[in-house]
């Protein structure tokens, strides 16, 4: 007889709600408790951080007549009920209370800030902009980072570059989304192995590996239409080959997006080969040692 392991339910990157956060919905205790009525064994509450400045806004912010300063105010009460809901939910479900980054330009210099004022339990480590567009919000904003760097290959590689600049600063316990600047670009996989793209890939999963960061495999792609997961099926067995650990996350917006496609991405892990055993973020993991010198890519030649 072949027993199937049971995969655990559980999301490293998730929890977000429309009381913190102009995208999403409902009130962040019910999605809380969405997830106990589940069955995850564990969660980690990873809000967005605030916008460096008035210029980083998304529209649905001003739309709200929100600017930066009552965004940090915010911001203020999420760690402050994350923390609530830690303690008054530690009877049903672990919960750990982090957030999630940005890198515009100062955001990493904010996000190091942040660490230090609250100390979260981890953070999620994602870049949703490059050359300080959020490729991510619209197909529109997107075409603009492409032409902004001059087409897709230098895209992807201003992407990935973005990317290892964030990784080598925080040292985020959890990596999010890892490719997701292929969101919408129907010929992503051509584009992922272009040689100089490759490189800069293996490059970052290096980094992760000795930084012993997780990789948060993000079914919320599969609620967006992509026909994989974040991080797409070929890093995924780069990742798997080199020892990298990874652990689920259903990028919850709301109530109704808790647990969504989780299934779905198990089966593909399963598929895969993963044994369905998620560590946890290492709190400490984002007040590691910091390594000096040049922040940014210019000192780590890409071949």
């Amino acid at each position: 007889m072949v027993h199937h392991m049971t995969f655990e339910r559980v999301s490293a990157h998730g929890g977000h709600s429309g009381q913190f956060c102009c995208h999403a919905q409902d009130r962040l205790e019910e999605v809380v408790q969405a997830y106990v009525d589940q069955g995850y064994a564990w969660i980690g509450l990873t809000e967005h951080m605030p916008p460096v400045d008035d210029r980083f806004l998304y529209p649905e912010e001003r739309a709200a007549g929100l600017d930066s300063a009552a965004m940090a105010r915010r911001f203020d009460r999420y760690m402050a009920e994350a923390r609530r809901l830690q303690s008054a939910y530690a009877d049903r479900m672990e919960i750990l209370v982090a957030f999630e980054t940005e890198a515009t330009s100062g955001a990493l210099n904010l996000a190091l800030r942040l660490i230090d004022r609250y100390g979260p339990d981890y953070v999620v480590g994602s870049v949703h902009h490059v050359a300080d567009i959020s490729f991510d919000y619209s197909v529109d904003a997107y075409r603009q980072a492409v032409a902004r760097c001059g087409g897709i290959e230098s895209l992807y590689c201003h992407y990935f570059d973005r990317q290892y600049d964030l990784l080598r600063r925080l040292r985020p316990a959890v990596v999010g989304h890892f490719d997701l600047i292929r969101l919408f670009d129907p010929s992503y996989e051509r584009h992922l192995a272009l040689p100089d793209v490759q490189a800069r890939i293996t490059r970052n999963l290096t980094l992760i590996k000795d930084g012993g960061m997780l990789l948060d495999y993000n079914v919320a792609a599969l609620r967006k239409g992509a026909v994989e997961p974040y991080p797409s099926r070929a890093i995924l067995d780069q990742a798997r080959a080199m020892g990298i650990a990874l652990v689920p996350g259903d990028d919850a917006h709301g109530v109704a997006m808790v647990g969504l496609y989780l299934d779905e991405g198990m089966r593909r892990l399963r598929e895969a080969g993963w044994d369905g055993r998620w560590p946890k973020p290492d709190r400490n993991q984002d007040r590691a040692h910091r390594p000096n010198g040049p922040t940014d890519v210019a000192d780590a030649v890409v071949r």
